[in-house]
């Protein structure tokens, strides 16, 4: 799926309503200052307006393999085509990275959580939605999470301590079945709400919120002494070196 079908699918009655459902449950973990630099790595530029301030320094990066767009519509252009696993930025210069259709679509899923782990600044946030590989979302071809690789729950943790992530908060979202009626649209909130209760681990995404952590390791030195591995021997002079010493 290219970057033309995600705009697609997100101006479509279904896709606003999914951004909204997942929007209503990321809020609650994202907590930018103004100051700060924020990274959209995927396509998450539906969630960006309305999870960040205008007054934070905000990129938007997609996938080689889905395309760009131009974004946003207005100014200066924040977006830009990327390679995940090596991405044009220095080492610990992002605070918030936040990750839309975009580990389900890489195809080394551990490297492009590496490379997040890289340019993310000690004790950064990660905020991760993935297709959940229990749930109804990703058996249907109906959106974009059905695509890809879904995971679960083990499978994403796993993957988080191997890119050193420490995760902080699991939660979900996309409880409601992805049916495209207008009674089904409709009545959206309140079947997230009581899918929530009902199915909670059968979401149709997982939302992973993690910090990066960096471990310190003692640097403190061991004196040595420098023992020689063998005895040194004196070899005796040449019997013409001996003859003249002592003719002289």
């Amino acid at each position: 799926m290219d970057v033309a079908d995600l705009r697609e699918f997100y101006a479509s009655p279904l896709g606003r309503t999914s951004a909204a459902l997942i929007t209503a449950a990321l809020r609650p973990l994202i907590s930018i200052k103004q100051d700060q630099r924020v990274l959209g790595l995927g396509y998450v530029t539906p969630y960006l307006r309305s999870l960040v301030p205008e007054t934070a320094s905000t990129m938007a990066f997609m996938l080689a393999r889905q395309g760009v767009t131009h974004w946003p519509r207005d100014g200066l252009v924040k977006s830009a085509l990327v390679d995940e696993c090596d991405l044009p930025l220095l080492e610990s210069t992002i605070d918030h990275v936040i990750i839309v259709h975009g580990l389900e679509m890489a195809d080394l899923p551990l490297d492009m959580l590496q490379e997040t782990w890289r340019v993310l600044a000690p004790q950064g946030r990660l905020i991760l939605v993935v297709p959940n590989r229990r749930g109804l979302w990703s058996a249907s071809e109906r959106s974009p999470f059905g695509y890809g690789r879904p995971f679960s729950r083990s499978q994403l943790n796993g993957l988080m301590k191997e890119a050193q992530f420490s995760v902080l908060n699991w939660s979900h979202a996309l409880h409601m079945p992805p049916l495209t009626g207008r009674s089904t649209l409709r009545l959206a909130r309140y079947l997230e709400w009581t899918g929530s209760i009902v199915a909670g681990r059968f979401s149709g995404v997982t939302i992973v919120e993690a910090s990066k952590q960096v471990y310190a390791f003692s640097s403190g030195k061991r004196a040595r002494r420098m023992v020689p591995r063998l005895k040194p021997v004196l070899l005796p002079a040449p019997q013409g070196a001996r003859r003249e010493g002592r003719e002289s």
